[in-house]
């Protein structure tokens, strides 16, 4: 590890070839890691070479984060080997990992919301000036001249809890720039970022692919495997299955490596007899967020919802479900008006919500999976003379679960220690509880692999089919084209237009996002 401070470090030329005096900077060895009931991983083995971006690939579940942990020192293994720069470590602590030289960046931000830029990036490691206080002044230089190298724009000053999720993303990566690692993990870093924040984020990838260190990046996004990472693994089930380098093998590879079956279709979109309106939105208007907005969606119809990152999407959805009311505008479904105050005025109505972030919005992470896909309704249709009917409330749970195919040792495993899919999975479980006449999804398949995605897309299918009125939000352009009926496109708040099915490509979709 280089012994010169972050700062000096990054100023370095970047261009010069640095010699290695050994082949792997980072070697993990017949890893095994068992929790209550999983074998999360089984004798799995991983090789980073310095100076390369190594893709970690595998469907949600598949042992990827547990592995990272493991070699961050936040997981101990049950057996195998660590070795970086080709000798054998035993990293107790996160500390201790950061100390031999690994920086990791997960993919649930860790900053503190109450204090400054500066002080996340430099926590436990401030300034202090002859009276052993922290100096503040060398501390925001120190960000300035770090966020210089990196050209990130944000206020060292700045409170964390003032940031969007993207710019907070961005403190991440230069506090894990910061420690000089040899090693540097990046677990779905561009999960909640723009596209354009994407090609910044991969400049300061390559920058520091230059200069030498190993990163290990975390991805279910094929395209950027391509565009960044020099060689990829691919684990399944807790098992190792093969290491390539990514200009060897095509998309269709990769996948089948991943779930072992062939994907015939991602998009397993049905052409459905739509039948009446259910529910119609005329002006609808949350003031100072977005403005008469209007659109109808029919029994059986997908209506997908895109448009960049602002435009106003997800609060659209959020009013319908009586998160945020709206100020003005009119609502009806099945062509009665109703008022939706709150979320249990939309669920009494048939509606149902599963927000864009199932960890801050979704998910109660201390309890279990029983407990998490209960929560809609238990209040309602299982409580007879005031008592819960558990047993007919344990049952349903379980049949929804095996038919979503979450995988768990049982439903009362922590949703915590779950995948991001498998999460994802008992979220769409909750609501399909609730047999709902509307269904609103919000980044249904956002952070999850290419498998769970396709059995997601065909639940969604199947549900239009049995005549539910589905809106979908998505940022990813071939989900939103492949799976909707008609789309409709958002910008700054305002309805820019609605295409039919026939009529919508990408140059369309971005045009109207744009304007």
């Amino acid at each position: 590890m280089n012994n010169s401070s972050p700062v000096e470090a990054l100023s370095e030329s970047s261009v010069i070839p640095q010699t290695k005096p050994y082949e792997y900077v980072l070697e993990v060895v017949n890893a095994r890691k068992e929790f209550p009931g999983v074998v999360a991983l089984d004798n799995v083995s991983l090789k980073v070479r310095p100076g390369t971006v190594h893709a970690l690939m595998g469907e949600n579940g598949a042992g990827k984060s547990t592995l990272m942990k493991i070699i961050a020192g936040i997981y101990h293994p049950d057996a195998g080997e660590i070795r970086l720069r080709g000798e054998t470590v035993h990293l107790a602590t996160p500390l201790a990992a950061q100390e031999a030289g690994i920086a990791m960046i997960h993919q649930e931000l860790l900053l503190m919301n109450s204090m400054t830029v500066a002080e996340n990036i430099w926590i436990r490691r401030e300034p202090h000036n002859a009276f052993g206080l922290v100096d503040h002044a060398k501390m925001h230089r120190m960000t300035t001249e770090l966020f210089d190298r990196l050209n990130i724009h944000l206020d060292p000053d700045a409170e964390v809890s003032e940031l969007s999720v993207a710019n907070r993303q961005m403190v991440e990566i230069a506090k894990a720039v910061s420690f000089d690692s040899d090693v540097l993990i990046m677990d779905e870093p561009t999960s909640a970022i723009t596209e354009k924040e994407v090609a910044h984020l991969f400049e300061i990838i390559r920058g520091l692919r230059e200069r030498g260190i190993g990163i290990v990046y975390i991805t279910h996004k094929m395209n950027e495997l391509f565009e960044i990472a020099d060689e990829f693994s691919v684990f399944r089930d807790g098992h190792y299955i093969a290491t390539h380098l990514s200009s060897e093998v095509t998309r269709d590879d990769i996948i089948q490596m991943m779930v072992g079956r062939e994907i015939t279709q991602m998009f397993p979109k049905e052409e459905v007899e739509l039948g009446d309106v259910v529910l119609s939105v005329k002006n609808l208007t949350l003031e100072g967020v977005f403005h008469d907005v209007s659109f109808d969606v029919r029994a059986g119809e997908i209506l997908g919802l895109a448009g960049l990152v602002g435009s106003g999407r997800s609060n659209v959805a959020e009013t319908l479900f009586g998160v945020t009311p709206a100020t003005s505008g009119t609502i009806e479904i099945n062509g009665k008006e109703v008022s939706i105050q709150t979320s249990h005025d939309a669920i009494k109505l048939g509606m149902a919500f599963l927000t864009e972030d199932r960890k801050e919005t979704g998910c109660f992470l201390p309890l279990d999976i029983q407990e998490n896909a209960q929560m809609a309704v238990i209040h309602d249709d299982f409580v007879k003379y005031g008592f819960v009917q558990e047993a007919k409330l344990e049952k349903v749970c379980l049949e929804i679960s095996q038919k979503l195919r979450v995988k768990t040792p049982n439903m009362h495993e922590c949703i915590e220690n779950l995948s991001g899919g498998n999460q994802q999975k008992v979220l769409i479980g909750r609501w399909l509880l609730t047999n709902p006449k509307i269904l609103i999804l919000d980044e249904p398949t956002r952070g999850i692999d290419v498998g769970a995605k396709a059995e997601i897309h065909s639940l969604i299918t199947q549900l239009a089919h049995n005549g539910v009125a589905v809106i979908m939000i998505s940022s990813e352009m071939p989900e939103v084209l492949g799976m909707s009926d008609r789309v409709l496109v958002m910008h700054e708040g305002h309805c820019t237009g609605i295409l039919d099915r026939a009529d919508a490509d990408q140059v369309k979709v971005m045009d109207l996002a744009a304007q």
